[in-house]
């Protein structure tokens, strides 16, 4: 007899600097175990400073990148680099709270031929400073969202109304959101009061960011839906 084929292993590079301090850092590991065990396959995950970041050939071989929460990073140009790469080659990719904010930043930069973009928390004097503090901080707080019919989280979810937890201080400056989501950057989701939480690539097989953490499901003993999609996508992308 034939011997049932071993399951599938994806590579995951989880793009920050690692910190066992970080609520979201404990998460993941047990949010993408959760998602393995579901699809019934194999991660090999590994952390990627930014430090280390200083050119794309340390990216190569891996299925995803999530751009995980913890800034200010040490390296900025890493994570920059990191989420370019996704975009480019079309790479499954998921970045949250930190991750979010620096794809929009990423894609400002480089789409958009933004050179003077800055995130807030680096350069606050800034003239185009594209993250700024939050008019409330989401600190260790849960709010509801409303997300675009027809997005991938939407379809992740199964509904376009959730609740999800953050910490975080820094957001879409209101006043370039309209130029920025302009082309193939688009939101897919808001708060309440209509502030930006999420986004994502049309031009993309999987390229989501959310301001909040969806990851921190796991502690409850939930898969995180935006986990489960963004393995699945890896597995689409192998065929």
């Amino acid at each position: 007899m034939q011997a049932p084929a071993s399951p599938p292993t994806l590579r995951i590079a989880l793009v920050g600097d690692h910190d066992p301090q970080i609520t979201a850092h404990q998460a993941i590991p047990l949010a993408l175990a959760r998602a393995a065990a579901d699809a019934a396959i194999t991660l090999d995950v590994q952390w990627l400073a930014t430090p280390e970041l200083t050119d794309e050939h340390r990216l190569q071989g891996f299925d995803a990148i999530w751009c995980v929460p913890g800034s200010p990073y040490l390296n900025i140009h890493g994570a920059l680099l990191a989420i370019r790469v996704a975009r480019e080659q079309r790479r499954p990719f998921l970045g949250t709270c930190g991750g979010f904010q620096h794809a929009v930043l990423e894609y400002a930069r480089n789409v958009l031929g933004w050179a003077d973009a800055e995130h807030g928390e680096i350069a606050p004097d800034a003239q185009r400073a594209l993250l700024t503090p939050l008019s409330c901080a989401l600190v260790e707080a849960r709010e509801g969202i409303e997300l675009q019919d027809g997005s991938r989280i939407a379809e992740a979810y199964g509904t376009q109304r959730i609740e999800e937890g953050y910490r975080c201080r820094y957001g879409v400056n209101p006043d370039f959101a309209g130029p920025l989501l302009a082309g193939a950057l688009r939101a897919s989701g808001h708060d309440r009061l209509g502030d930006l939480r999420a986004v994502e690539l049309d031009d993309h097989p999987f390229f989501v960011a959310t301001l909040f953490q969806p990851e921190r499901a796991a502690f409850k003993g939930q898969t995180p839906p935006l986990v489960r999609a963004l393995l699945n996508a890896c597995l689409e992308a192998r065929g």
